[in-house]
């Protein structure tokens, strides 16, 4: 019985360095980028998958009780919560910019039905 907590305690802990990793890559990524939408999606993909993970961990190390289940449900919350919001943030700064010129090409979905060949790097914009 004694190995099992063990195993479990070694599990979660490396759940947890994960999820400690993550955050320091997210955080590091929100100080060298420099665009806001890049800081952003650095912010929202460390978030959600740093917070899985120390989660997970959490719940590893509680075991398999009340508790791991309602961890659980916070991660549901945030695992839908976190990329919806940052979405949103995202929509307002880009219909808000002003200098959106430097930072991406805007085309109309008009225009680009009648071109022949498409780019992968154009920002659709559905105006």
């Amino acid at each position: 019985m004694a190995i099992w907590e063990w195993v479990r305690f070694v599990m979660g802990g490396g759940l947890l360095l994960c999820g400690l990793g993550t955050f320091i890559i997210e955080i590091i990524g929100v100080f060298r980028f420099r665009y806001v939408l890049n800081r952003m999606h650095a912010a929202a993909i460390g978030d959600t998958l740093g917070i899985g993970f120390a989660l997970a961990g959490l719940i590893v190390i509680s075991g398999f009780n009340f508790t791991s289940l309602k961890l659980l449900l916070v991660i549901v919350f945030l695992w839908f919560s976190s990329p919806v919001s940052s979405h949103l943030i995202a929509r307002l700064e880009v219909s808000t910019n002003e200098d959106s010129e430097k930072h991406y090409r805007v085309v109309e979905l008009d225009s680009r039905e009648s071109e022949s060949e498409i780019s992968d790097t154009d920002t659709i914009s559905t105006k």
